[in-house]
């Protein structure tokens, strides 16, 4: 069964288009947070960035960037957030590989927290190593 994305990409469904390219598309969210909230999407229908190629990672961000600059231009926000969640517990709320592009202001009511934990040194160096080998 195709995603929402997936839908509009193709025309299925309506959407505010703001821009496209061979890999990637982004539209307006149909849920703005505040105004200009884009959501930017890859073209083919994979689950999260872990099933992306190189090239899709490079155009989401490509496209996040220029949609930016444009955000900053039209809506001149006090800051940007760039968003990009995968699977269920990383707060993915539609299974296909997207990020989203929100203007900001101040006492807009976002907000995005988690407890920071300080581990020491020692245990950094740990981890470190453990992603230098999963990297190798």
């Amino acid at each position: 069964m195709p995603t929402v994305f997936e839908r509009l990409a193709s025309g299925e469904l309506p959407c505010a288009k703001v821009y496209e390219d061979e890999l990637v598309f982004a539209f307006m969210d149909a849920g703005q947070v505040n105004d200009g909230h884009v959501i930017v999407a890859t073209r083919r229908p994979v689950a999260t960035l872990l099933d992306c190629s190189e090239d899709e990672a490079a155009a989401l961000m490509r496209a996040a960037r220029r949609i930016a600059i444009a955000l900053q231009h039209a809506f001149a926000p006090a800051g940007i957030t760039v968003l990009q969640a995968n699977r269920p517990a990383g707060w993915q709320t539609v299974p296909h590989l997207h990020l989203h592009v929100l203007p900001r202001h101040e006492g807009d009511g976002v907000e995005l927290g988690w407890p920071r934990k300080e581990p020491g040194m020692d245990r950094l160096l740990e981890l470190g190593e453990r992603v230098r080998r999963a990297l190798a």
